[in-house]
């Protein structure tokens, strides 16, 4: 049988067709080896040995910012790295990114900043939010902040006024931290509908990313970027699925029958 590391870098490998860039989603990157209880956390060991699977399959690493405003023909292995809420064990990640020489978008709420999140517990881990000397930090060492509104609001379900309040004061307060523009944007919970993208634009944001599945841009729309959620149960191994196929469903049993497992020869 074919060592998984094998599998994992023939798999990318038969990467050919020009799908353009995929978006990746973390949340906490947590210090402990084992698996984290929270869906949306990753161990720092399985978080540093996925940068490493990008950086041997020569992925390119842009922000959100870079991507909108550079020119659209990024090379074929191209992956938005995008971190979201702000927690503060995300120091740790910026520091191995940094490393290998890789950027990253972080998409902060500002009202929880140097605090615990004020939103409805869902089970993530415990700990406060990055500060703003922290968010300085991360965008010294080359990284992209961009907004998730003041309070992490399901901004579906809000009014107008409450919509445009917590999409600008939250990018007004990270403009002041930052001492510049702030222009991307993380729909929280990943709900956004027609009304929240043209709100998004309005105030001034140039991109904003979705938890769709799928190619980044698939919808050639900045206000409709698609994203795939790094899950704590992910290896390296289901990353390269994940990156080959665009999509969650890539157990092997999903897979059966497509033309990646014809190619490998199953």
């Amino acid at each position: 049988m074919m060592p998984v590391a094998s599998l994992t870098r023939l798999i990318l490998r038969h990467t050919t067709e020009p799908h353009g860039p995929v978006g990746l989603m973390y949340h906490s990157v947590r210090q402990d080896s084992g698996k984290p209880d929270w869906p949306w956390a990753v161990s720092r060991q399985r978080f540093t040995e996925q940068l490493d699977l990008l950086a041997d399959e020569g992925y390119t690493t842009p922000t959100i910012n870079e991507l909108i405003t550079r020119s659209p023909n990024w090379p074929q292995r191209t992956a938005l790295i995008t971190f979201d809420d702000g927690y503060v064990d995300n120091l740790d990640a910026c520091a191995e990114l940094q490393k290998r020489g890789m950027r990253a978008t972080w998409f902060i709420v500002t009202g929880s900043l140097d605090q615990s999140p004020r939103w409805p517990e869902d089970g993530r881990p415990a700990g406060r939010l990055l500060n703003a000397s922290e968010l300085r930090e991360i965008q010294s060492a080359g990284m992209e902040i961009g907004s998730h509104t003041v309070s992490h609001e399901r901004l579906t379900n809000v009014d107008d006024a409450h919509l445009l309040t917590e999409l600008a004061d939250s990018k007004a307060t990270l403009e002041d931290i930052l001492g510049s523009s702030v222009n991307s944007f993380a729909y929280p919970y990943g709900a956004w509908d027609k009304r929240c993208a043209t709100a998004a634009k309005q105030v001034g944001y140039t991109a904003a990313c979705t938890t769709q599945t799928g190619w980044a841009l698939r919808d050639n729309n900045p206000f409709q970027l698609r994203r795939l959620t790094v899950f704590n149960s992910d290896t390296a191994s289901m990353l390269a699925r994940k990156l080959y196929f665009g999509s969650h469903d890539v157990r092997w049993r999903d897979i059966a029958g497509s033309h990646l497992w014809r190619a490998l020869g199953k």
